[in-house]
């Protein structure tokens, strides 16, 4: 077992980590890594120190073995005594003696540049931001490969989990449908006033007891009908559709539709939805990515914005005996829901880590090609000059939703990725339902994403 493995080896040989970004991810890295044995974080990167500081002494690293250094001298210094140094610049600790990068910052521009750097110090790079990733993590990986190192998706977030998910079912020949995840809000419902809570948001929906149950009713009628009435809840969101298009890059598969289907599903309705047309389902062909928006009341069970796979029951004396058992087959009992009903953030990385610099292993596929971009597409007037800034917590652009469509060269004729463009400023006016192509922007002069994205064009021979 490859996971024993790891633990005799993480027991006689330390992994030494330099973590950017002290986010709510960070957080839980840092904790967690003061229990293991074999994993010793040296230093944590944040713009904000305060907050680098927090990550380690709420995760009970006391105050005098933290040191916040603004140079290379007094970092070096700092780690030889036995110190963790915290600083606001990422790129000047490079050199220091550590084997792997975690890059947790969340932004684009950041995320390509540790990355590189990293990689050009002969450091193994695990890439929790999405956002970098979705735009430029092929040519990262392939450029880790040709150095003898690991660039690699996180145990702990959704993509990483669902690789590992498709790629054992591929294993053992079961065909995969559709793999998705359970975007990361769970959609409540309240029977008694009709009402769904999403997270802060709250849609009144009279009559929505008769939408409960699928019934005997058509997927694509059942679908359309909840998404209708809880229409006053975002349906479709920006990181669901990177966190899946960084899985289609790595697996070789394809989007149904740009926006996906994210149909409002129970858990036991999900090998329902998402199966081919003429199985009964919403999608056009298997082999597919997709998010469900997972309908619960307040006390069933929730997936915690885990992963699934629907896949094909062509054996259907053993999926019977299976679904006796409690597996999750559809009505038709020709499809089946295999799930994994949580990531659990920076509490479980460390097996990434490991295998990293203990295996040189990625814990996705070894190798990745472009597939899906997610790209920018507007959903109202914008003007010139507007300067198009993600922002909040899932680093949304106002006015912009993301469509995942088949990867191309970024130019002045093609769609532009949702997180390249981001900071750029609008060089015209563009009217809603858009898509934002290179000629709208006045391009950075100084974005490595941007350069690296070019590059990764010419490698791929995007057109």
């Amino acid at each position: 077992m490859y996971l024993e493995s790891l633990l005799e080896k993480a027991r006689k040989h330390t992994v030494r980590a330099l973590l950017i970004g002290g986010g709510e991810y960070g957080k839980s890295f840092i904790f967690q890594s003061t229990r293991l044995p074999g994993l010793e974080v040296i230093g944590v990167c944040d713009q904000d120190i305060e907050k680098g500081v927090d990550s380690l002494t709420l995760s009970g690293v006391p105050k005098s073995s933290i040191v916040v250094c603004d140079s290379i001298k007094s970092a070096s210094k700092a780690v030889d005594r036995g110190k963790v140094v915290v600083a606001a610049d990422a790129l000047m600790l490079m050199a220091l003696p550590f084997d792997v990068v975690i890059e947790a910052t969340g932004s684009p521009e950041a995320g390509a540049r540790h990355a590189s750097a990293a990689l050009a110090q002969g450091k193994h790079v695990v890439m929790v931001s999405k956002e970098a990733d979705s735009v430029v993590g092929p040519l990262l990986s392939r450029k880790a490969r040709k150095a003898g190192l690991v660039y690699t998706p996180v145990d702990g977030d959704q993509p990483s989990l669902l690789m590992q998910l498709v790629t054992w079912a591929r294993v053992i020949g079961l065909k995969v449908l559709c793999a998705g995840k359970s975007s990361e809000y769970d959609f409540v419902y309240n029977p008694r006033n009709e009402q769904v809570t999403s997270l802060d948001r709250l849609a009144h929906a009279p009559g929505f007891n008769a939408l409960w149950e699928l019934g005997s009713r058509k997927a694509e009628q059942a679908a359309l009908e909840r998404s209708r009435a809880l229409e006053a809840i975002p349906q479709h969101i920006v990181p669901d559709l990177i966190e899946m298009s960084i899985v289609a890059n790595a697996l070789d598969l394809e989007a149904d539709t740009p926006r996906f289907h994210a149909p409002i599903s129970k858990i036991a309705e999900i090998a329902d939805f998402l199966i081919p047309r003429d199985m009964g389902g919403l999608l056009s062909r298997p082999g597919v990515v997709d998010v469900v928006n997972l309908l619960r009341e307040q006390h069933e069970v929730s997936m915690a914005g885990g992963v699934f796979i629907v896949v094909a029951c062509e054996d259907k004396a053993t999926w019977e005996i299976l679904r006796v058992k409690g597996h999750v087959v559809n009505r038709e009992k020709s499809a089946a829901l295999i799930y994994r009903p949580s990531h659990l953030l920076g509490v479980e990385s460390a097996t990434t880590v490991f295998r990293a610099a203990l295996e040189n292993k990625s814990s996705g596929p070894a190798r990745i090609h472009p597939k899906l971009d997610v790209v920018g597409c507007t959903t109202k007037a914008l003007s010139a000059g507007t300067r198009l800034q993600a922002v909040g917590h899932h680093h949304l652009i106002d006015g912009v939703e993301g469509l995942a469509v088949p990867s191309c060269a970024v130019s002045d004729t093609n769609p532009i990725p949702y997180y390249l463009i981001s900071g750029c400023v609008l060089a015209a006016d563009v009217p809603p339902g858009t898509f934002i192509t290179g000629k709208m922007l006045a391009k950075p002069n100084d974005s490595l994403l941007w350069n690296l994205r070019t590059e990764m064009d010419t490698v791929f021979g995007l057109q």
